[in-house]
């Protein structure tokens, strides 16, 4: 049971980041302003469709890769955009970190 009271307290630790707070109040910021928050979930589908196509077939389109980096770098122009995305850049190495540190643990019994 130490393991699961060790994750929860974890997961409570993580909640109570810097990086966490500031990308769920990036998200909230983003989630008031409904044409922006459009954009940005156009532009997360198009990053999805991207990385799927190149792990399926090792190429990318490069019609849609350009319009994914234009619309990106439309919307790094909008201060709440470009902080949603620090946010989330930097949520994601935490959550990232964690679990290569987990992972590396366990090496030795996945190998």
């Amino acid at each position: 049971m130490k393991v699961y009271d060790t994750a929860n307290r974890l997961a409570e630790e993580i909640k109570t980041s810097e990086e966490y707070i500031t990308y769920k109040t990036a998200k909230e910021v983003i989630n008031l302003k409904p044409e922006l928050k459009e954009q940005i979930k156009q532009f997360e589908e198009m990053r999805y469709e991207v990385q799927i196509q190149i792990m399926q077939s090792g190429r990318q389109d490069e019609e849609k890769t350009k319009k994914m980096q234009e619309l990106y770098a439309e919307l790094v122009e909008l201060e709440e955009a470009r902080k949603y995305f620090e946010a989330e850049m930097k949520f994601n190495i935490l959550l990232t970190d964690v679990n290569k540190i987990i992972g590396e643990a366990v090496q030795d019994v996945i190998k």
